[in-house]
């Protein structure tokens, strides 16, 4: 069951992203070139694309230099899946309500993702070295994300999410809630790396 779980991690990630997709582009609120640049300034988007990516390699044993590579890689990628769940169960579930098709990506982006790379990822992280060192870096993918869409948002008009939507929430409340969710970030980078260099000393003494 283990070999096939890459497979199946990447195919619903992949068919959730695709989805979306479709979808978007059947509702355009603006136009396409837009459209698309709006679709991946979404944390959800990337970060499911990134799942879909990196499961696609695992599925196929491709191996490198690359950055998937590398050990903790998997840990950071899990965190950020974790935060697109727990985010969206938290502060975008009630703002909403899908319906249809719609409903059952939504749910596989937030919810069904996030639920089955964690599960990967603990069964994985026996064989990971993870070390404290690795921390601050977990901050830089978010950090990143966080500049792009408010400096886009200040041209274009658009925030992917409303609690970083400065044209109606204003500087000084969009600046407390970017460092709660930077703080959110970096706790379940700590806690995922405590339980994984638990987990991975369990296993040596086993």
């Amino acid at each position: 069951m283990k070999k096939y779980a890459p497979i199946l991690i990447a195919f619903i990630a992949w068919f959730a992203v695709i989805a979306q997709f479709v979808l978007m582009m059947q509702n355009l609120v603006a136009p396409v070139g837009e459209s698309i640049i709006r679709f991946f300034s979404f944390f959800t988007i990337l970060t499911n694309t990134l799942v879909a990516v990196y499961f696609t390699r695992e599925a196929f044993q491709v191996s490198g230099n690359s950055i998937l590579d590398k050990p903790a890689f998997l840990t950071a990628m899990t965190v950020y899946i974790t935060v697109v769940g727990l985010v969206y169960q938290i502060a975008l579930r009630h703002v909403w309500d899908p319906q249809g098709l719609q409903k059952v990506v939504d749910e596989l982006l937030h919810s069904v993702v996030p639920v089955l790379v964690i599960v990967y990822w603990y069964g994985k992280v026996k064989s990971t070295q993870l070390g404290w060192s690795v921390l601050p870096y977990y901050l830089l993918y978010p950090l990143i994300y966080l500049v792009y869409v408010l400096t886009r948002g200040s041209f274009s008009g658009f925030y992917p999410y409303y609690f970083i939507n400065v044209d109606e929430m204003g500087w000084q409340t969009v600046g407390i809630n970017s460092l709660v969710l930077l703080l959110v970030f970096l706790g379940l980078s700590a806690i995922f790396i405590a339980i994984g260099k638990r987990v991975s000393n369990a296993e040596e003494k086993a």
